[in-house]
């Protein structure tokens, strides 16, 4: 029987457009890098802190994947904690996130796999307090929230100043109306970028915690790779104000880019 012109054409043509659609949806090497911006925060008593600078946290990380690069998608719903979904994305963003991150362990399966798997992540502030009961998350992102400061102007110091993430700061940073979050379960693994001069922090439970772990310092910022991935926290962010300033845009940029890169 004969084949006629246009069916013997879709024939041939279904190959190529197959392949098409299928490097379509790959993650290949030079595509632009799609990030997750994770936000839960959850209790089941429902007396869990949140944080009023959700909304211009999420605003800034967008504008600086407008600008850089890298494409934003944003969820506070535990759901998208699966292997298949995961695949989309080549960093995860918690950022002030606080409490309970994931709903039931297969979520926290999914998300040790992830990171097992060479994702990337970044945490922002109180995600620090996020999934309290979960050792592996604290040593993903390098500890666990202790406690902090009363809120005021502190002086940061610098550690490492080639790192992207704090090379175009000053040695000493003068940073206002923040918090000094102190960790515990620290990772020994991480390296610090930035620490708090505890020195001339205004702090009456110093001597409860952190004490003299660090001296005169403690640890605010760093990166390190952990298990397959690449990680970066910073403790700063506490204000709404603080993700339109440049210099913070800037760290936080940076420690994103070392995540989805690994250049310094």
């Amino acid at each position: 029987m004969a084949v006629k012109k246009s069916a013997m054409k879709a024939i041939l043509l279904f190959p190529a457009v197959a392949a098409l659609m299928l490097l379509g949806s790959l993650n290949l090497p030079g595509a632009e890098p799609t990030v997750l911006v994770y936000t839960r925060n959850y209790t089941k008593d429902g007396k869990g802190f949140v944080h009023d600078n959700i909304a211009a946290s999420v605003a800034m990380l967008k504008k600086l994947g407008q600008e850089n690069g890298f494409a934003v998608e944003v969820s506070d719903q535990p759901g998208v904690f699966t292997d298949s979904n995961l695949k989309k994305y080549q960093a995860l963003i918690f950022s002030n996130s606080n409490n309970e991150a994931f709903a039931n362990e297969d979520q926290r399966a999914a998300f040790k796999r992830y990171i097992q798997g060479g994702g990337g992540f970044v945490g922002i502030h109180s995600a620090s307090g996020s999934e309290r009961d979960w050792p592996y998350f604290w040593d993903v992102l390098g500890g666990k929230f202790n406690r902090h400061s009363p809120r005021q102007n502190m002086s940061l110091k610098v550690v490492d100043a080639k790192h992207p993430a704090t090379r175009h700061l000053p040695a000493v940073w003068k940073w206002n109306d923040d918090e000094s979050y102190y960790l515990d379960n620290l990772n020994p693994d991480i390296h610090v970028l930035l620490a708090s001069d505890l020195t001339v922090i205004k702090d009456s439970q110093l001597d409860k915690y952190p004490g003299k772990v660090f001296g005169g310092r403690f640890p605010l910022a760093w990166c390190h790779e952990f298990d397959g991935g690449r990680q970066f926290y910073t403790a700063l962010g506490h204000q709404i104000a603080h993700y339109s300033d440049l210099d913070f845009q800037k760290h936080v940029l940076g420690g994103i880019q070392w995540v989805l890169t690994g250049k310094k």
